[in-house]
């Protein structure tokens, strides 16, 4: 069960992802985001101007309703297409619903849909709406656009397969009579023309049901505003140009705000302005004509749309890449910094393509997914750490820093035999502290001011020795022992110089905590450094009850009756007394950096044989050297 429960913990970060995942998509969120990000990208994205195309507005705007009234009447009409097809016009689509006709000459512009082979009428499916009556089948076509659940116009639907000769859509007709060619719309029947086609779950959409009925693809748009445009009274007024209509598409729809044929596009949410930007019907069909026309050329940038199955692998496999970096790269830090680099990467590449190829590919769910797997190993790692200092600050008796902790952690297969690090026989580094006078200074404090005095020294001392890959193996009343070279081997020469380095900066940190307790009147900090290097035996000791991590041997006794020798010689805030084998240990240019005073070979209790002492001054040494844990 405890098995179970701890892969439970384990597994719950990595759940939570999946969750959030599930939720961010089905909720529709994934989507809007998507969509956003759409946007923005057509909206920075280069577009070419109208003025390119051959393709001419007639608007009707707020001044022509002022000055013919609206519904418009059918005669005017008549003249505006006779003027049109005067100017020799290609096409006229009449982007105006006309099943009802107004004013007294109604006939007269059936007659002209029913002859001009130029005039093509719209319906409405979704509405019920038919076209001009009269009007042969050949060109008639319906002018239904496809919104998106946000109200935003994106997608336009080209052709249905499988209906009647009239059920065509507007600016497909519009460019086949223009052109007088109906090959796109046969291949587009057959199945052989290839464009990037939408779907339920294509690109950025998911379970957008409408996005994959009949062939719809993502609209390009030009410039906004950029098509050659007039009004209505212009065209009956005779001052529209003759090359502005001949030979064109011209395409009559309304244009004023009041008739609300007005549609919001990707541009709408990015352009400045007091009002919401809205294009008119009118521009949106130019906008298909002039894609069609392109497709139709070969000028068109297709572009692709990733599949469903695609976007899935997609964030599948951004899933896995996030836990594999999150897990695998070793440093948490730099575990981090990849995971964002890679995010960052993917976005980058998605906005290009989109922006440069108009390759659509769903952004919002790899990126989740590729982050947050990667916070759910970082989330699982971070406990997991805690978890393993907990059990190594068990197993040593003492705190160690997650890095050793880490280290210990993966090798514990070898290091621990029954939930205990077995003994062995490591070559390691003693540092042994003391406080010198602590008898004197303890009868001038209160406990509470004692403590925090002895407190303020240690701080001074632990992190010397942590910094450098040194362990504090225990606390000695008003000292410490700490040890260099354990639990895992280290290189003994690098360890030698790392509790030199240590006893460097407790020097330093010294001085400056005594100028602090002088300032405060407190009594001054001296203290005494024994060092030395050899084997010690190193091990769990103790039992069930309490258990801590013993470091025994000749090596330990030498840094203690170092740092009691002589008790009396003792200049200055720190006295350093370092053993022969220490010194052995260091190389010939680090020895030569250090100021010693040899005190030659002396006898120290508990050993038979003398030992050769010196003493380390540091009153012209420089600062200690960085620290490097090993």
């Amino acid at each position: 069960m405890k098995r179970i429960a701890q892969l439970a913990r384990g597994l719950a970060p990595y759940v939570g992802v999946l969750g959030a995942l599930v939720l961010l998509r089905s909720t529709g969120l994934a989507q809007t985001v998507d969509l956003v990000f759409y946007d923005l990208i057509t909206y920075n994205r280069a577009a070419p101007s109208g003025t390119q195309t051959a393709i001419t507005l007639i608007g009707i705007s707020e001044s022509d309703i002022k000055r013919f009234g609206w519904p418009i009447d059918d005669a005017l009409f008549c003249q505006a297409i006779d003027t049109l097809n005067a100017l020799d016009a290609a096409a006229i689509g009449f982007d105006l619903y006309r099943d009802k006709g107004v004013g007294d000459q109604q006939q007269c512009l059936r007659d002209r849909f029913r002859d001009d082979s130029t005039l093509i009428s719209i319906a409405n499916i979704a509405a019920g709406i038919g076209p001009v009556p009269e009007t042969p089948p050949e060109r008639q076509s319906y002018n239904d656009l496809t919104v998106d659940a946000d109200g935003v116009l994106r997608r336009d639907l080209l052709h249905v397969t499988g209906q009647d000769a009239a059920t065509v859509s507007f600016p497909m007709r519009v460019m086949e009579v223009a052109t007088g060619v109906t090959n796109l719309r046969e291949a587009m029947e057959n199945g052989t023309h290839h464009d990037a086609w939408l779907s339920a779950n294509g690109g950025g959409y998911f379970n957008e049901v409408d996005a994959g009925l009949g062939l719809q693809r993502l609209m390009q748009f030009h410039e906004p505003g950029s098509f050659r445009q007039f009004t209505l009274t212009e065209l009956l007024d005779g001052d529209v140009p003759s090359k502005a209509i001949a030979e064109r598409i011209v395409l009559i729809g309304s244009t004023a705000p009041s008739l609300r044929d007005l549609f919001v596009t990707p541009h709408s949410r990015f352009r400045g302005g007091t009002e919401l930007f809205q294009m008119s019907g009118v521009e949106v069909h130019a906008n298909r004509v002039a894609s069609l026309l392109a497709s139709q050329d070969g000028s068109m940038t297709i572009g692709w749309i990733m599949p469903g199955w695609g976007n899935l692998l997609l964030v599948l496999s951004c899933a896995a890449g996030g836990l594999l970096l999150g897990e695998r790269v070793p440093n948490l830090r730099r575990s981090v910094l990849t995971v964002s680099l890679a995010a960052a990467g993917l976005m980058g590449a998605l906005t290009l393509l989109l922006m440069n190829q108009h390759v659509w590919i769903g952004a919002t769910m790899p990126t989740t997914a590729l982050i947050g797997m990667g916070g759910a190993a970082w989330l699982r790692r971070g406990a997991l750490s805690q978890q393993h200092s907990q059990q190594i600050r068990r197993l040593l008796g003492q705190t160690t820093s997650p890095a050793v902790a880490q280290q210990l952690w993966n090798q514990r297969e070898e290091l621990l035999s029954d939930g205990r690090f077995e003994g062995q026989q490591l070559p390691v580094t003693v540092l042994f502290t003391d406080t010198a006078g602590f008898t004197s200074v303890s009868e001038s404090l209160n406990p509470r001011q004692l403590m925090d005095w002895l407190n303020r020294g240690m701080a001074v001392c632990i992190p010397a020795v942590t910094r450098r890959g040194g362990m504090v193996n225990k606390f000695t009343g008003d000292g410490m022992l700490a040890v260099f070279g354990v639990p895992l081997a280290q290189d003994p020469s690098a360890e030698a110089a790392a509790a030199i380095e240590a006893a460097k900066e407790i020097n330093a940190g010294l001085k400056l905590l005594n100028n602090q307790l002088n300032d405060e009147g407190a009594p001054m900090m001296r203290m005494r450094i024994g060092i030395s290097s050899g084997d010690a035996l190193v091990g769990s000791m103790g039992s069930t009850e309490r258990i801590e991590y013993a470091v025994i041997g000749d090596t330990v006794n030498c840094a203690s009756r170092l740092e009691s020798l002589q008790k009396e010689t003792h200049v200055g805030a720190l006295r350093v007394l370092v053993s022969e084998h220490t010194l052995a240990l260091l190389s010939a240019e680090a020895r030569a950096q250090l100021q010693l005073i040899q005190w030659g070979p002396m006898q120290v209790k508990g050993r038979d044989e003398r030992i050769t002492v010196s003493e380390l001054r540091m009153d012209n040494e420089p600062a200690a050297g960085s620290a490097t844990v090993t």
